[in-house]
């Protein structure tokens, strides 16, 4: 009996150590939140972050601003821009014309114009041939669209562009910009009407906000507007050389011009 007193021991100190062992795993948490998220188990917020860093709808990612309906000939035009930071970092045509022939100027125009925005910082895209009504519609919404963003009181940013500045005295030879229209000037095939963006004393842009459109005008436009808008740059004044072929817009634009100069004060 002396002899099995130590086996005896032995066996009932090991039992007492499996039954430890047992209750300590039993009580052990089922998960751990620690290796939850390292596997991967925590989506939602993961997804949200990296939405806003790619261009979602997140304050990082910038603003949006639609501009107004454009009618053109073939349809209604409108874009709407996104803004980040001091650029625009998207355009997109949210309405466009469609049906028929439509469909395939406007699958030719709009990814052009889209990506010329991108790359110009400004609405003054070319108009891509072929596509004169929808190119001169996504201008004019485009526009709108910036000067929405321009106007927005607590937009995180603005087109890097003249007109995205504050209005100042133009004269001043401030840094900032100030965008001044010029009056309607009638010609014999329609109306054209400049806008300028004046900083420094100087004129940083000029575009023609209307022109003579339909028939052959519509050449003609497209032919003597990036000129005369590029000459009035150049020259700082409305005395530029006119487009041959396109005798009266080259001269209704330089009225305008003269009058928006005029505005800004000379």
């Amino acid at each position: 009996m002396r002899k099995s007193h130590p086996v005896r021991r032995v066996v009932l100190a090991t039992a007492a150590t499996v039954s430890g062992v047992v209750l300590m795993l039993s009580l052990k948490p089922s998960s751990d939140p620690a290796s939850a998220q390292a596997g991967g188990t925590i989506p939602q917020q993961t997804s949200a972050a990296q939405e806003s860093a790619q261009g979602g709808t997140g304050a990082a990612a910038g603003s949006t601003f639609t501009g107004d309906v454009v009618q053109t000939q073939y349809g209604p035009v409108q874009v709407r821009i996104t803004v980040s930071g001091t650029k625009i970092t998207k355009s997109e045509a949210v309405q466009a014309p469609k049906g028929g022939t439509s469909d395939q100027k406007t699958a030719l125009s709009v990814p052009k114009l889209n990506q010329d925005v991108v790359t110009k910082q400004s609405p003054q895209v070319d108009t891509v041939s072929g596509a004169t009504y929808t190119s001169e519609g996504y201008k004019k919404s485009l526009q709108s669209a910036i000067d929405k963003a321009n106007a927005a009181p607590a937009a995180p940013a603005a087109p890097a562009q003249p007109s995205a500045q504050p209005s100042q005295s133009a004269g001043g030879g401030a840094a900032a910009a100030k965008t001044v229209t010029g009056a309607v000037s009638q010609t014999q095939y329609g109306p054209v009407q400049v806008r300028i963006t004046v900083s420094g004393g100087k004129i940083t842009k000029a575009e023609a906000v209307q022109a003579p459109k339909g028939g052959t005008s519509d050449q003609k436009t497209a032919l003597s507007v990036p000129k005369l808008n590029q000459e009035a740059v150049a020259a700082g004044s409305a005395d530029i050389d006119s487009v041959s072929g396109a005798t009266y817009t080259s001269e209704g634009y330089k009225k305008s011009l003269q009058s928006a100069l005029d505005q800004a004060g000379g």
